[in-house]
């Protein structure tokens, strides 16, 4: 198993707070992967994508994108919008060779449960189409979410994947533990991605601190909510043939290098 580990942008430990100097801090950590952040808006150009993938192709660096947080396909009234936002997203990432951007696909608001589903899907129909006429070879990576009121189950992410192409479950570990309250079987979820036919995978992890309504904030690896040692065995035990795995933790790349060596202590060679 091929496993990619990084932080959820700039390393904090990076000698300049930009991409560039980032990604170089993650080769030089001995890490492997780093997501790009576009978390109000699409700041980067075309031309510094490129400069971006040269500098990440150059030193073996995974590279994937993260849309702006202003995403509600679930809203007819911010639908276009949130499409705009993300296949922006979509084009900065096929400059820079990134293969999947990741998104929150929206809050149920007024509409209902089965409705949202068939809106997040003709969304996401429609922004595949914007990319295979591009020919941008990135995938849209459906994101599981940490608070009740919001799209994106498992069992809804999957559904949207398997009737669209170019759509991939992107699975948040912290998100799925705040929805559901602390009670989730880790192993139970990753073993129906992979029965849906994903057997290299997107994923995000880090401790998070919820209420009844799900996610608040998130947390270093300490906290042990969830305990990445025991996600860590259920991803060395599965069929997976690779996984990316992001640290959303406040920490980022500190706790991706607690990660490598927990995966190395588990006899995982990288």
């Amino acid at each position: 198993m091929k496993i990619y580990l990084g932080p959820a942008g700039v390393p904090i430990t990076a000698a300049n707070h930009d991409t560039i100097s980032g990604i170089e801090r993650v080769a030089e950590l001995s890490l492997s992967a780093m997501e790009i952040e576009f978390v109000r808006q699409v700041y980067m150009s075309n031309e510094e994508a490129e400069k971006v993938g040269e500098a990440a192709k150059k030193l073996g660096i995974k590279l994937s994108v993260h849309s702006p947080y202003y995403i509600n396909l679930c809203n007819p009234e911010k639908v276009n919008a949130s499409k705009w936002r993300i296949l922006k997203s979509c084009e900065r990432a096929h400059h820079m060779g990134a293969q999947v951007v990741v998104f929150h696909p929206g809050y149920y608001g007024k509409v209902e449960h089965a409705q949202a589903l068939e809106m997040v899907g003709k969304a996401c129909r429609e922004m595949s189409a914007v990319l295979l006429k591009n020919k941008w070879k990135v995938n849209l990576g459906l994101e599981t979410t940490g608070k009740v009121c919001q799209f994106g189950t498992v069992d809804e992410i999957l559904a949207v994947c398997a009737k669209i192409k170019n759509c991939v479950p992107v699975i948040d570990w912290a998100h799925l533990y705040a929805k559901y309250q602390g009670h989730v079987d880790f192993k139970e979820i990753l073993s129906k991605v992979i029965s849906a036919g994903y057997k290299k995978i997107h994923t995000h992890f880090s401790n998070i601190e919820f209420t009844e309504k799900g996610e608040r904030r998130h947390l270093a690896l300490d906290h042990k909510k969830p305990d990445f040692g025991k996600v860590a065995e259920i991803i060395l035990h599965s069929d997976l043939d690779e996984i990316t795995i992001i640290s959303e933790s406040p920490i980022l790349e500190r706790d991706s290098l607690v990660m490598l060596k927990t995966l190395e202590k588990m006899g995982h060679k990288f």
